[in-house]
């Protein structure tokens, strides 16, 4: 069964108000003249019930929506602010439709028409109904990237992508409801549509996995827009997330452009989340450096990083016996993901060490093969490279 439809049908209020009218005005006869099955009277109020209401709901339109935002300026509430907005997301059209739904009420029309007319006004409703749910959103919305932008730019993915559902959504059920409205089978229509979707979820398995791949990223969050991520080789800073593609924009500058299933099958490493960096290197000194010194440059080299902003020192040891050196191995974290910062820190480290070494004597190795010959004569040449 269809749902019904709300028709303008005469009430009996309005039908004793004419009767009243038509009484006072006998003397005037041209009133009481037919004109498509109501008097002329009855006309003349239909138009002025619809042109009168319209002209008043505009006037009141109008001052809700003044005097209220001059009052949310003032408040901390939010219900105020959403009012405002629901006022100024009403249709003029609307306005008009639901005056000349009122001024149907003083006529007794045909059956056809009085249909129409309430055809006409449950559309006007429903879609006025779908705007405002529309509003609603798009002011939540709004509201949540003011208090989360900056703070949690990934939350904002996440209510992007489900207020897109919502609004689907909404449509979607508006668009069933005026096909009930109208007398169409909604049922039938429902089922066919979803024999139709499979064949047309077969065709397009690619877009639906990219789709659903989509959703699992705004859901998962593995990154949002403004993270750096390496993709197999590839990196780059993401712009944007799309319904099928993500597009990072790489260090050289070009536009990376992947499948959203494609991201969700390969091992994605998100630098933007990284806390603090952990920092490994390597320094040899030459074999003719005193034991004393060797053993000093360990402590040495953590008195250096300490006394550099935004690091932590983990360990220094004199890992091993290289080819031409003598190896020390060096962890310590920096405090920040930036790279650049990471850099600066590492560059003061070095030239700090060299300034120490210099100081002391010591020598950095490199690549070199000493030859003791039968005489006793000591010839040091470099190691040619590979």
């Amino acid at each position: 069964m269809p749902t019904p439809i709300p028709t303008p049908t005469p009430n009996p209020a309005a039908s004793a108000m004419l009767d009243a009218l038509a009484g006072h005005l006998q003397s005037v006869p041209f009133l009481a003249e037919k004109v498509l099955g109501n008097t002329v009277l009855a006309w003349l109020v239909a138009f002025a019930v619809a042109v009168l209401g319209y002209l008043g709901l505009r006037v009141v339109v109008a001052l809700v929506r003044r005097r209220l935002a001059r009052l949310a300026e003032r408040t901390v509430t939010i219900a105020d602010d959403l009012i405002v907005e629901l006022v100024r997301a009403t249709k003029g059209l609307f306005l008009a439709i639901v005056s000349l739904a009122a001024g149907a009420q003083f006529l007794t029309l045909p059956p056809s028409l009085e249909r129409g007319v309430g055809a006409l006004f449950a559309f006007a409703v429903t879609i006025q109904a779908v705007l405002w749910a529309n509003r609603t959103v798009s002011f939540w919305l709004e509201r949540q990237q003011k208090l989360h932008a900056e703070t949690d730019p990934g939350a904002m993915t996440t209510l992007q992508g489900l207020s897109y559902v919502v609004r689907v959504v909404v449509w979607s059920a508006a668009f069933l409801l005026l096909l009930d409205n109208l007398g169409y089978n909604v049922t039938t229509l429902i089922a066919g549509l979803g024999v139709g979707g499979v064949a047309v979820a077969l065709a397009v398995q690619n877009i639906l996995g990219d789709l659903f791949a989509s959703l699992s990223i705004v859901l998962d969050k593995p990154f949002v827009n403004g993270d750096f991520i390496i993709i197999d080789q590839h990196m780059g800073t993401v712009e944007r997330i799309g319904l099928k593609t993500t597009r990072v924009r790489s260090l050289s500058g070009e536009q990376i452009v992947v499948s959203n299933s494609d991201l969700l099958k390969s091992r994605v490493r998100n630098f933007k989340r990284m806390i603090e960096r952990r920092v490994l290197f390597s320094v040899g000194v030459t074999y003719q450096t005193p034991r004393e010194q060797v053993a000093a440059i360990p402590g040495m080299i953590r008195e250096i990083i300490e006394g550099v902003d935004n690091t932590r020192f983990d360990r220094s040891h004199f890992k091993e016996f290289g080819d031409s050196s003598l190896n020390f191995e060096t962890v310590y974290y920096v405090l920040s993901p930036d790279y650049a910062v990471y850099m600066d820190i590492q560059q003061t480290i070095n030239l700090e060490i060299m300034k120490r070494f210099e100081e002391l004597g010591i020598e950095i190795a490199y690549p070199t093969r000493t030859l003791f010959l039968a005489g006793g004569t000591v010839h040091a040449e470099p190691v040619p490279a590979d």
